[in-house]
């Protein structure tokens, strides 16, 4: 399976003008809403409408301008970025994470770089430890930690219907992950945060341990649809991801991550269709699959990696 050319996959590309897609913007209101932290009924009664009417929007529905006004001033967001002209500027993790599920559902390839570890690929005992992780990332002085900590509930369910879409659908992923990156996950363990006791550490230690060897299964076996690369070199300390939809390309930057020492509160992502973005990033991301290690060679590379992490 060859790295899939994007350019080659839409003879238009790339395109000068997008059509503003109403289904689109109905799922940014929904992200932007849970982000938020504003119950469904709060906002609709702010705006003063039912909270069928906020669904029927949320669905897609053409709202009148000035709702769109109100509910982006409401949500702190701008209408250029409810209505997906331009880049889509995000603050919050959740939000960010359900725009995730929402591309995901009609994408046939994404090309992901996201730390040491790709989600959608993560094994089980990843999904079952995350929680803990994300709850144990944030820290104990933190004004809003109560929020936070609900949130970790809500960024949770997200990820699990994002994992749901992906072993439904099986769309063709491509996931470049950094040596260096994966020999610090392995020597930190899959922690929220340094500073554990030994048992802890030792514990995560051997969690990461089990992560590594997952995805070297997965080297091994080559699922249909699945191509890693491990690249020995510098890469980006931004993730970035890039999806093929049958009509478009769209580009996501994110300081978010998950693994170790996760990040679910800091930073803004960047969503975009435009076409330098787009055509800039595939370049990366071809450059560094053309030098990631694939097949035995990132088999042995990953192997070496093991006995290296303490025990």
């Amino acid at each position: 399976m060859s790295f899939p050319d994007f350019a080659s996959l839409n003879p238009g590309y790339p395109s000068t003008s997008m059509p503003i897609r109403f289904d689109d913007i109905g799922n940014r209101l929904k992200a932007f809403r849970l982000g938020s932290g504003l119950s469904a009924d709060e906002i609709a009664s702010q705006l003063g409408i039912s909270r069928t009417a906020l669904y029927r929007f949320e669905k897609g529905e053409v709202a009148k301008i000035e709702t769109l006004e109100k509910l982006a001033e409401l949500l702190s967001v701008s209408v250029p970025t409810l209505l997906g002209v331009g880049v889509e500027y995000i603050p919050s993790a959740l939000a960010y994470f359900e725009r995730m599920r929402q591309i995901e559902e009609s994408s046939e390839h994404i090309i992901v770089l996201a730390g040491p570890i790709s989600y959608l690929l993560a094994s089980a005992s990843f999904d079952q430890a995350l929680g803990e992780i994300l709850r144990e990332s944030i820290p104990d002085s933190l004004p809003a930690r109560k929020r936070a900590l609900e949130q970790v509930d809500d960024i949770i369910a997200v990820l699990h219907q994002r994992k749901e879409t992906y072993r439904r659908r099986r769309p063709g992923i491509v996931n470049l992950i950094s040596a260096t990156e994966m020999e610090h996950f392995l020597e930190n363990g899959l922690v929220g945060r340094l500073g554990q006791s030994d048992k802890v550490r030792r514990e995560r230690r051997g969690l990461a341990r089990a992560e590594a060897e997952h995805f070297i299964a997965l080297i091994e076996e080559a699922p249909i649809g699945v191509q890693i690369g491990i690249v020995a070199d510098t890469l980006p300390h931004a993730s970035f991801q890039l999806f093929r939809q049958p009509d478009r390309q769209i580009l996501a930057l994110s300081p978010f991550r998950l693994g170790e020492q996760p990040n679910i509160r800091v930073g803004v992502a960047m969503i975009t269709s435009a076409p330098e973005a787009l055509a800039l990033h595939e370049k990366m991301a071809q450059d560094l699959w053309q030098r990631a290690l694939k097949g035995p060679a990132a088999v042995r590379l990953m192997r070496g990696l093991l006995p290296k992490a303490r025990e």
